[in-house]
């Protein structure tokens, strides 16, 4: 019976668009959530402003079913390393490739922080779930047509859909940009590490052209696809996926806040200090 209510849950995961109500300008002036018009449709997007200056950008997109709101903390922890980050709340189903090369088209060409300020130049591509295949997409995207402007992708629990393997290879361009990941213990809802032999491969293939910078963190037992929302989550999401535990959900925000600092600043991690590396995957 508890099998048959686990997969009767999974399939009603389509429908779930986030329980959380959406926040206005705070106090402090670092989270906003204005419309964003993208192709000439409006979303509601979720931005999160750094106290000072941003060094970088992170697109940091939701799930598939899931919404910004789940991953609300996650996004400030990153924002607190000097990143202004960004999610749009939208249908993330395959990673939803036309409103990838729409957002690239948007970043290049005008798009501005929401009190004005242009945009850092550095623009790093994240996601969790199926938003980790919009980040490729997005990346692949600039890759073609701002490469300077692309420092690289923090995925979380990535789940690959088609066309994945190849645009996260234009994100690493033979390792000399950084992909970073961080995966939970194999599960339905990450499609049983089914990323893990595509950064395996973008792994050795950065190795042979003297590049130690596809690096992916295994959270290990105990961690569920839910960690990287954390305490905001839902029902469902923990019903489906598995409760994340405090003390998994603040490594893997270390690990990504970590991550993303040194993206924004033009570094690669080190692998050395990880518990787990694509080496040993």
């Amino acid at each position: 019976m508890q099998r048959v209510r686990r997969l009767v849950l999974r399939s009603l995961v389509v429908g779930l668009t986030g329980c959380a109500s959406v926040p206005g300008p705070s106090t402090g002036g670092i989270t906003w959530s204005p419309a964003l018009e993208l192709g000439g449709r409006t979303y509601a997007a979720e931005w999160v402003l750094p106290a000072g200056e941003p060094q970088a950008l992170l697109v940091l997109q939701h799930g598939f079913s899931r919404s910004c709101a789940n991953l609300r903390e996650t996004m400030r922890r990153i924002a607190r390393q000097g990143l202004a980050t960004l999610c749009v709340n939208a249908d993330m189903a395959y990673g939803n490739p036309a409103l990838a090369d729409t957002m690239a088209a948007a970043l290049l060409s005008g798009l501005v922080l929401p009190d004005g300020r242009p945009l850092p130049q550095r623009i790093v591509v994240g996601g969790h779930s199926a938003g980790a295949a919009f980040a490729a997409r997005l990346g692949w995207r600039l890759d073609a047509s701002a490469p300077a402007r692309l420092a690289g992708a923090l995925l979380l629990d990535p789940v690959p859909v088609p066309g994945f393997a190849d645009q996260l290879r234009a994100v690493s361009h033979a390792g000399q940009r950084p992909v970073l990941s961080i995966a939970a213990a194999p599960d339905g809802c990450n499609a049983e590490q089914r990323a893990t032999p595509v950064l395996r491969e973008l792994h050795d293939e950065a190795a042979r052209a003297g590049h130690d910078s596809v690096i992916a963190f295994d959270m290990g037992p105990g961690s569920t696809h839910v960690d990287a929302e954390g305490e905001d989550s839902d029902w469902l999401g923990r019903t489906v996926c598995g409760t994340p535990s405090a003390a998994k959900v603040e490594q893997l925000r270390a690990v990504a806040a970590g991550w993303a600092a040194d993206l924004a600043a033009g570094r690669v991690p080190s692998a050395g200090t990880l518990l787990g590396t694509a080496r040993d995957l």
